[in-house]
């Protein structure tokens, strides 16, 4: 499903979509975790973004658990993914494009395999005597600028005073329009720290004369702002200004403060809104690690799911530390309560 090519109100195009996804769609999860568990090292300032170049099959096999979790939108693996990241390893200009490229490539492939093979015990149904698919949307990640210094800022925003709205707007210009001719069906710009970046990527998408839809996800690490401190009401603003951005929501943060900010947004636009926590662990930017804290196990994290979609989310998934179970685990809750 291609929602760029269908003309119509961005908007009406995510709600269709969820229409299709039966009133909510489920997200997939932490691409980095499963990738180190098939036997990847990412101790890399490319994290996840490393395997484009290393194993790439890896990214397939990842890619495909979690559709065969129920997963009705996955993420690409160019999270980490920047041309200048690329070649500050050595490859050239056209190396790294062909890359990002090649990320959502292998989120395409994946969904066409998963597709071809109809898993026996996947959500897919015969119905009349046709299978009938289950939708399925490849989005482009796009990581913010604190993802690229792989130092841990895009957990604080805090980018010092040399970083401008035009630094940002520059640094993500050309990987925005490389992912946008990739076959994407939409963009996720994610993690977004504070309303500079979301005001460079509202600026960046209206510029292009983009066509494919996108959603802003924010994180916080105190359920009232973002993790800058900006408010989230007015970060929120900014993706319901833009009229490309089709959904707004919270990854990568604690469990315990979606349900708080689900109804701050919820203030701010009558968009669908997106949530994707982490497992409740805390990222620690010096060890390059994440450490327990209040992390949570697969079913404590699935109890939220409901109160959640009564807040007024209709997407939901997890980000970092979160596992094709825990994906299970969600659409198995939202099935039985329709």
């Amino acid at each position: 499903m291609e929602l760029g090519n269908v003309e119509n109100s961005s908007t009406t195009l995510m709600t269709d979509f969820l229409k299709q996804c039966g009133g909510y769609a489920v997200v997939d999860g932490g691409l980095a975790t499963e990738l180190e568990r098939h036997g990847a090292d990412l101790n890399d300032p490319l994290w996840s973004a490393k395997c484009l170049i290393s194993s790439p099959h890896l990214v397939r096999r990842v890619h495909l658990d979690y559709l065969d979790a129920g997963a009705n939108i996955i993420l690409s693996a160019s999270y980490q993914a920047t041309i200048q990241g690329f070649v500050a390893k050595g490859l050239s200009v056209e190396e790294a494009e062909s890359l990002l490229r090649r990320s959502v490539e292998i989120a395409c492939e994946a969904r066409e395999i998963y597709y071809d093979k109809s898993t026996k015990g996947s959500w897919d149904y015969i119905e009349s005597g046709n299978i009938s698919r289950r939708p399925v949307l490849v989005a482009a990640s796009i990581g913010s600028y604190g993802a690229y210094l792989a130092d841990g800022s895009e957990y604080s925003g805090k980018y010092g005073d040399a970083v401008s709205l035009e630094t940002l707007k520059d640094f993500h210009r050309r990987r925005l329009q490389v992912l946008l001719k990739s076959g994407a069906d939409l963009i996720a710009c994610e993690t977004i720290p504070n309303r500079l970046e979301a005001k460079a990527y509202a600026e960046l998408l209206e510029e292009e004369g983009i066509n494919i839809p996108a959603w802003f996800s924010f994180n916080s690490k105190d359920g009232i702002n973002v993790v800058s401190g900006d408010s989230i009401l007015e970060c929120a603003s900014i993706a319901d200004s833009c009229k490309q951005v089709v959904a707004v929501g919270i990854n990568c943060t604690p469990p315990r403060f979606i349900h708080g900010l689900v109804l701050s947004i919820r203030k701010a636009t009558s968009k669908p809104i997106v949530i994707y926590p982490n497992s409740g662990e805390t990222y620690n930017a010096e060890l390059k690690q994440w450490t327990k804290s209040s992390g949570v196990v697969d079913e404590d994290f699935v109890s939220y799911i409901n109160k959640w979609r009564e807040a007024g989310a209709s997407l939901f998934g997890g980000c970092c530390r979160t596992t094709p179970n825990t994906i299970r685990a969600i659409g198995n809750v939202l099935s039985k309560n329709p």
